[in-house]
């Protein structure tokens, strides 16, 4: 008898843990096909870097824009253009560009774009917490969905995907190191199918004549 009673225990949780997966994964395939369908998306974020033990606490705004294969980001005054070909990063501090090549398809790329869609491969997922932002008929429901690398060996401990449920949008992502470093992008402005520069995605060579010119392949 007690052991019949173990067995509808497991029975239980693993029911209960395998309805959590599939919730988890529904809600992740619908944000997927949502951002997939979008002809261009625009957003502004905030990037935090967070270190209790190193007393670091960094928090800095960014921006990208990206149409097909082709990206443009920004940050702490550093430009990168990613022309479908050729990736150039622009340093007006340092007054240099770099040019390089970049396979989008590149699983050890790491792009702005892809920050949209990382999930769908090479993660173990289930639903977590859920917590309600904004006031009156601004308010709405962020679902966090709890990824963990697949790759034992990973430098990533988890990470925490918020999810706007009414939207199916990325609200943040929360990363957690084994290092215990915490980084956090949240989404501030998510604007999509906008009428872009058609020169958005130009690197304009002629603006940056007293530039040095750093070709790397």
């Amino acid at each position: 008898m007690k052991k019949s009673i173990i067995l509808l225990l497991c029975a239980f949780i693993n029911f209960g843990y395998s309805q959590d997966n599939s919730d988890a994964e529904l809600l992740l395939n619908k944000v997927s096909e949502n951002i997939k369908s979008y002809q261009n998306i625009y957003i502004n974020y905030a990037y935090t870097l967070q270190n209790i033990e190193e007393d670091i606490n960094q928090t800095n705004k960014g921006s990208f824009v990206t149409e097909d294969e082709k990206w443009r980001f920004e940050m702490l005054g550093v430009t990168r253009i990613f022309d479908g070909n050729k990736l150039y990063s622009i340093s007006p501090d340092d007054e240099e560009v770099t040019i390089s090549s970049q396979d989008p398809e590149d699983e050890t790329t790491i792009t702005p774009n892809k920050m949209l869609y990382f999930y769908e491969d090479g993660y173990y997922f289930e639903m977590d917490k859920n917590k309600f932002v904004g006031n009156g008929q601004y308010r709405k429901k962020i679902q966090y969905v709890k990824l963990v690398p697949q790759d034992s060996e990973a430098e990533i401990k988890f990470i925490l995907l918020g999810i706007d449920t009414e939207f199916n949008q990325i609200y943040e992502v929360i990363e957690t190191g084994k290092n215990e470093t915490v980084t956090t992008i949240s989404i501030v402005d998510f604007e999509f199918n906008l009428p872009l520069d058609k020169n958005l995605f130009v690197f304009e060579k002629d603006k940056y004549q007293d530039y040095y010119m750093n070709v790397l392949d």
